[in-house]
């Protein structure tokens, strides 16, 4: 899943809800534009008990 993204679960985390924040409507979007599998994401964050919150487009 690297795609120059942070291998650190905490440091991923922050930097997703940020990009999320501030440049993309969806984590769809998000993922698409990373050209990463939303499940792997999804999977990884939740390895640290955070899952997506479509409503807030956030991990929480």
């Amino acid at each position: 899943m690297d795609k120059g993204l942070p291998k650190d679960p905490v440091m991923l985390l922050s930097y997703v809800n940020t990009q999320l924040r501030d440049n993309y409507e969806s984590l769809a979007d998000f993922c698409l534009s990373y050209d990463i599998l939303e499940e792997e994401l999804r999977e990884k964050l939740a390895g640290i008990l955070y899952a997506y919150d479509k409503t807030a487009n956030q991990f929480i």
